[in-house]
């Protein structure tokens, strides 16, 4: 990966294909790699850019306050697009919704997979989830809290495991555990997410979501797509909270016309 330096450290990143840009941004579970199947189809007609989040994957963790919008302005910049397509999956769709709130003049599309809904009121089963987490964190059990997140986000609560793509649990476990080693980090120096009227953005948006997922992202996805105007619901019969990874080609299929608007 090739890697943008700044006084924060530095944000690794990769570019394939040609054409008009388009930013992936991954869950906050996963990192750059989560991307792998839909890259090749999306280069074949778009430049594609996909990093590593600050304190994910191969980019360093935060030694300051930071703002995960500012860093993608900065790899824009550095790259010299102006105005991008961006799709962002869990964290990375809400990191794609802030920079649209942020910068709206630099997005000319927005897909938005899973994303959270800032101060939501989380379901019973979303809070034993954390609470377990927690728990596994603070007894430096890190293997039970890797166990944990599989369960939650790449099994998910409609399925088994033998319902599970074979060696999607493999290329999870280690972007996963980076990401729980760094959590701390990571939260005590972001600076949250960022504030907007959804009514005003103007862009073509796409609000994408798993079937398979939990309750909470179905309703918050249903509340993005009636906040949004004019805003495309898509849901992945087959996917649970991560479409990229479950649904590639699904999604591919669904991107492709949408990204060519």
């Amino acid at each position: 990966m090739r890697r943008l330096n700044d006084e924060l450290g530095h944000l690794s990143y990769d570019i394939a294909g040609d054409g008009p840009p388009v930013v992936l941004v991954h869950a906050g579970v996963a990192d750059h790699r989560m991307w792998h199947a839909v890259v090749h189809p999306l280069a074949e007609r778009h430049t594609v850019i996909w990093y590593d989040l600050r304190g994910f994957g191969e980019s360093a963790p935060p030694t300051g306050p930071f703002r995960a919008t500012d860093d993608l302005r900065r790899l824009l910049d550095h790259l010299g697009h102006e105005r991008v397509r961006l799709v962002g999956a869990s964290r990375g769709g809400r990191v794609a919704l802030d920079f649209t709130l942020t910068h709206p003049d630099r997005v000319h599309s927005l897909a938005m997979l899973a994303a959270p809904w800032p101060r939501y009121h989380w379901s019973a089963d979303m809070i034993a989830y954390d609470e377990a987490e927690t728990a596994a964190l603070e007894a430096g059990d890190l293997d039970a809290a890797v166990r944990i997140n599989l369960d939650m986000w790449l099994r998910g609560p409609a399925r088994s495991w033998d319902d599970v793509a074979d060696g999607l649990t493999d290329q999870l476990r280690g972007p996963l555990r980076i990401s729980l080693v760094n959590q701390a980090l990571v939260g005590q120096h972001s600076q949250g997410p960022a504030t907007g009227d959804l009514a005003a953005i103007s862009i073509p948006t796409l609000v994408g979501v798993g079937k398979l997922d939990v309750a909470d992202f179905q309703d918050i996805a249903r509340r993005y797509a009636t906040a949004i105007p004019g805003a495309t619901l898509v849901e992945f019969a087959t996917a649970a909270h991560l479409i990229a990874m479950d649904a590639p080609t699904e999604l591919s299929t669904v991107l492709g016309p949408f990204l060519a608007r």
